[in-house]
């Protein structure tokens, strides 16, 4: 039977989806299979519950280890018909079921919001007694006093101890964030002693974003952007002149006009479209107006969806007003904000201490990107983009910040930044904005680079304008300590990306060569291929410096090294003068790290697969489970990663730098987002090590 947690509201208004999600994530890093269940849904079918869809697509989780159980309609109608041992039978059937495909199942209880608030509560109970479940009790402090606050965890411990419950932990949530200290010293201690976490309430997650106004009001999007995650931070009614009305219009205000007021449509452009003035999160046209057949054009180039409403201006301002946000809605900056939030304010270790989980066995791609994410908060650092002018580095800057993974600087002109921010609804609260060109780091950084580069002939007025450029002037601030570490090529080639390393950040001592490596994320285990992407053709000492720094990269991420030099020969079944250079590269591995686990020359199968290591390499400690695969050159690295990508669905991660004395990493043209949060986290992470 799998290890249960019932999440539990004790009042209406909670947020207890935002506790279900962070216990999800840290969970997912402690278990192998974990699981999530929805007793009760709203909505006709279970299985289209939004919660139930975001655990599923952000866990990757199949549907046997996701699912909703019972409609409220059909709760409603057994519990008039008094028939309560049927709800719990439904449930504990599921339960079961999913219990054989899972080792943790977070149960997601009712949100108490009905009529009889007393009748949710005591369902609850009995489902959580009946699925063998302890509770994680979550008391909602919005709109609460301190005191309020404290008398209602008493009142949930005792509720629960009367339904004979039993009680994991309890957190407080939604708490205005000037009382949260003061809520957690006036609650008492339960009888285990264990700490109560408070979260405070976070704007990020209770502002509504436009598709959620669009969604809740039922609008049609005529115009403009199609961006449903823009935060709706206010909401102004346009019933005054233009002038007047661009006085009081603020940054992500949602704007509410009648459907012929061309004027303030206009104005809200054109206010877009000026560094100087404030975007709006988006626009509803009310009262089944038409705008005149000129304006279209024009709303066509909105940077924000423009929306068209059949009600009037005041039913549709009070519409939106009452428009709550929620985690469910599954808005990958929402998630990261909550994600945040959690790892801020619980103690991961000591929660999980609780439950006495087993170890994880196996390594799945999702679980170690979350761990990426771990380890970089652990210790914290600061990483500079240089390419603050790409879009998707200003995104991924705003996740890293919610998720508060590190510290970050922005690079490029400000008001460029701050005006493709605005126009996309990204939000750079917190994250440092520097502008080479104007900033006051630039005569230092050039004259230290005149200095190293002096052998070069480079004189103060070169290398001031060297400096000018973002990949130089950021590559200066790691090396002189202003940041930690570097990640650009979103936007530049590699070539662009690492010259600059190349020349003044150098190798670390003992390294001759920079080489890369790609974290190969497969079903069960991590691997590490190396060097796929930028030696073309190593010889004898460059392959061991390869192989060396490769496995200290694998250390640095968990992954045991276990080297394989790679041939097209096994042992000594070939020859050649290729295979002789892979056996000398081996030989001078083993002079100097004798403590590795090194074979070589090997072929890819049997480096890979226990059966043919038996018959080819019998007794070897690296042969059938190898962990770090060194390819003999770059066209066979760069090919078989690609292979093994596509063929079997494996996660490639980097290329990752190594050698280098400070880490500096290379993205692909191409890359996404979420490719930019990981290569951060794995930047992190890499500063992390002592400084050579």
């Amino acid at each position: 039977m799998a290890t249960s947690i019932y999440v539990s509201a004790t009042t209406p208004g909670s947020g207890k989806s935002l506790v279900a999600l962070g216990l999800a994530d840290t969970l997912h890093r402690h278990a192998d299979r974990i699981g999530f269940f929805k007793p009760v849904v709203h909505g006709p079918d279970p299985a289209d519950d939004p919660m139930v869809a975001l655990m599923k697509s952000r866990f990757e989780l199949e549907d046997e280890r996701c699912r909703g159980g019972l409609t409220h309609e059909e709760v409603r109608s057994l519990l008039a018909e008094g028939k309560r041992a049927d709800i719990d039978s439904r449930c504990v059937e599921i339960f079961a079921e999913m219990s054989r495909h899972c080792d943790v199942v977070i149960i997601e209880g009712t949100d108490l919001t009905g009529q009889d608030a007393a009748v949710e509560f005591d369902l609850n109970a009995r489902l959580a007694n009946n699925l063998s479940a302890p509770v994680v009790a979550v008391v909602g402090a919005k709109g609460r006093t301190v005191a309020e606050a404290a008398a209602a965890v008493e009142v949930a411990r005792k509720e629960l101890a009367a339904e004979k419950c039993a009680l994991l932990a309890i957190m407080v949530n939604r708490a205005d964030p000037d009382d949260v200290e003061a809520i957690a010293a006036a609650v008492k201690p339960g009888a285990s002693k264990r700490p109560v976490y408070v979260l405070p309430e976070l704007e990020a997650i209770a502002r509504p974003t436009t598709g959620e106004v669009a969604a809740a009001l039922g609008v049609r999007q005529i115009a403009g952007r199609a961006d449903m995650e823009r935060d709706v931070r206010d909401i102004k009614v346009a019933a005054m002149n233009v002038g007047n009305f661009l006085n009081v219009l603020d940054e992500g205000a949602l704007v509410i006009v009648p459907g012929d007021r061309a004027d303030v449509m206009v104005a809200c452009l054109a206010s877009s479209f000026s560094p100087e003035f404030p975007v709006a999160s988006a626009l509803i046209l009310t009262g089944g107006l038409a705008p005149d057949a000129n304006i279209y054009p024009l709303l066509a180039q909105a940077p924000f969806p423009v929306f068209a409403a059949t009600d009037d201006t005041y039913t549709t301002a009070r519409r939106v007003s009452e428009v709550r946000s929620e985690i469910w809605s599954g808005h990958r900056r929402k998630v990261a904000s909550a994600l945040g939030l959690w790892s801020r304010t619980v103690d991961e270790a000591e929660l999980v201490e609780r439950l006495h989980l087993p170890r994880a066995q196996r390594m799945t791609p999702l679980r170690f990107l979350h761990d990426l994410i771990e380890r970089a908060r652990a210790q914290r650092r600061h990483v500079v983009l240089p390419e603050g002018t790409d879009v998707r580095i200003l995104r991924a800057a705003e996740i890293l910040h919610r998720r508060d993974v590190c510290d970050l600087t922005v690079l490029g002109p400000e008001s460029d930044v701050r005006e493709l921010a605005a126009a996309r609804g990204i939000d750079l609260s917190g994250i440092n904005i520097v502008d080479p060109a104007t900033s006051d780091l630039r005569q230092k950084f050039a004259e230290k680079y005149s200095e190293l580069r002096a052998h070069k002939g480079v004189d103060l007025p070169k290398a001031l304008e060297i400096m000018q450029d973002v990949s130089y002037f950021g590559t200066m601030m790691v090396q002189l300590g202003v940041v930690d570490g570097m990640v650009s090529g979103a936007a530049h080639t590699t070539a662009h990306t690492i010259r600059p390393a190349l020349e003044f950040v150098k190798t670390r001592p003992g390294v001759k060569i920079v080489s890369s490596v790609f974290l190969m994320l497969m079903p069960d285990r991590v691997l590490v291929y190396g060097d796929c992407a930028v030696n073309p053709d190593p010889n004898v000492e460059q392959l061991a410096d390869i192989a060396l720094a490769s496995a200290e990269t694998a250390a640095q991420f968990g992954v045991e090294p276990r080297v394989a030099m790679l041939s097209y020969s096994t042992g000594g079944s070939g020859s050649g003068e290729a295979v002789e250079q892979v056996r000398q590269a081996t030989e001078l591995v083993r002079q100097r790290r004798p403590d590795l686990a090194v074979e070589g020359p090997i072929q890819y199968d049997a480096a890979v697969d226990a059966s043919i290591a038996e018959s080819k390499m019998p007794g070897s400690s690296v042969a059938g489970q190898a962990s770090v695969f060194i390819f003999p050159d770059l066209n066979t690295g760069n090919n078989t990663y690609k292979a093994v990508q596509q063929s079997s669905g494996a996660v490639a991660v980097g290329p990752v730098l190594q050698g280098l004395r400070k880490p500096v990493n290379d993205l692909s043209r191409g890359c996404t987002v979420e490719d930019i949060v990981n290569t951060v986290a794995i930047t992190a992470i890499q500063a992390q090590a002592p400084a050579s």
